[in-house]
């Protein structure tokens, strides 16, 4: 019989040397082909930093909108238009304001889940959707935000609607999986 306590064990001594392991093979493959390993890590610390001072001015502009979307009402007045077709499609009223915040913002999403499962309770179908729906989509506009700005990407084309078309995809098969694995 397998004990699942001791694979745990054995899985945290291993993620304990992951890290460490990864790093020295690549500084012995760099060794071994006589490459400059300081200035490669300050060329990468570099671009690095570039980045993040390229992808800052975006991230200043999004999360306070998140933050006055949901504040306004306009959350909640969303929610009331989309309520009929989602319970059409078996997911609970409960979680439209989780489904319109989390294409924007992912620390928003994460407190109106809490507050779902807070006021419904964690075993819940609604907690357990809420749940499923964090762990099966993206914030999309964030991520789009960040790699097609640090790409220098300006026109998106069909990029947001198949990401939302694939967030509503996944927040359907988040209500319809949590349905059939718990009845």
């Amino acid at each position: 019989m397998i004990n699942f306590h001791d694979i745990h064990i054995n899985i945290n001594a291993l993620s304990a040397w992951i890290l460490p392991v990864l790093l020295s093979l690549s500084a012995a493959f760099a060794i071994q082909r006589r490459a400059d390993i300081y200035a490669s890590l300050r060329r990468g610390a570099r671009d690095g930093l570039d980045t993040i001072i390229y992808i800052f001015p975006s991230l200043i502009a999004l999360l306070p909108a998140v933050a006055m979307f949901r504040a306004s009402g306009a959350l909640d007045c969303l929610a009331n238009i989309a309520a009929p077709v989602l319970n059409f499609l078996g997911i609970p009223a409960d979680l439209i304001p989780l489904m319109l915040i989390r294409p924007l913002s992912g620390s928003g999403a994460l407190s109106v889940a809490g507050e779902i499962i807070r006021d419904s309770g964690p075993d819940s179908i609604q907690g357990r959707i809420a749940a499923v729906m964090l762990g099966s989509t993206e914030t999309t506009f964030y991520t789009i935000a960040v790699y097609f700005g640090a790409a220098n990407i300006r026109h998106t084309r069909h990029a947001i609607p198949a990401a939302l078309i694939a967030d509503l995809t996944g927040f359907a098969a988040a209500a319809w999986t949590v349905r059939l694995f718990f009845p």
